[in-house]
């Protein structure tokens, strides 16, 4: 498996502002694991002993609400460091990772991380930086489902995932996500998330085969999304 020190993916995380020696102590002592779709990470409640660098694929990070019910907060992708938060409070995992798609992630040991960040300044802006983005990003969530209908979501939904995941050859959604966890995204019942996507289909914004989507009327879908 490949050195941390010549890895393209911390760029894209808080690791990029660690020093050779650093990378080198972390590349010596991480784990590289294939985890296979619908397979989980770790659980809400576990206690980590490290973080989790995603190198390939997708992880949905969810919440069990009171009534039974996963909340998706947000979907990691490449790049994505899973677990800092809990690694540096030294509390239990505030939420679920289960991978969407088969994925390929670097267990970094707890030790590596906290002796950096205890030692070298700039990694710590670098993780107060993306831990920063975290709670933002969670102050927007909030906001959509308190200000937003869940038409408006599913179809905010879509938008997002042909963003950031693209689409295939074939013109679909390139990441599937199941009805239930679009749902789970948006924060209704499944129910509803069906009666919804099956009304796009036949407005003929979407276009459905069996569980790929691909969006047929972006602008259509845009107008949803802002409530026109």
């Amino acid at each position: 498996m490949g050195r941390c020190e010549n890895c393209i993916i911390r760029q894209f995380n808080s690791l990029r502002a660690m020093s050779k020696e650093e990378l080198k102590r972390v590349s010596d002592t991480k784990i590289t694991k294939l985890v296979k779709k619908g397979e989980t990470i770790f659980g809400e409640g576990d206690k980590l002993n490290g973080v989790f660098c995603v190198r390939e694929g997708v992880s949905k990070l969810s919440k069990l609400s009171p009534n039974g019910k996963d909340q998706i907060v947000k979907l990691a992708t490449q790049g994505a460091v899973l677990g800092q938060r809990s690694v540096i409070t030294e509390e239990v995992a505030n939420l679920s990772a289960i991978a969407v798609n088969d994925m390929e992630v670097c267990f970094v040991p707890k030790d590596a991380i906290m002796d950096s960040l205890n030692s070298n300044p700039n990694f710590a802006v670098e993780v107060l930086r993306h831990i920063a983005h975290d709670l933002k990003e969670a102050d927007d969530v909030i906001v959509n489902m308190s200000q937003k209908t869940v038409k408006q979501r599913i179809a905010e939904a879509f938008i997002y995932l042909e963003e950031n995941f693209g689409k295939d050859k074939n013109g679909y959604l390139a990441l599937t996500l199941s009805r239930e966890d679009i749902a789970n995204v948006v924060g209704t019942a499944t129910e509803s998330a069906i009666r919804i996507i099956s009304d796009f289909k036949k407005l003929g914004l979407i276009k459905a085969s069996g569980k790929k989507v691909a969006i047929a009327d972006r602008n259509g879908l845009n107008e949803v999304a802002k409530g026109s």
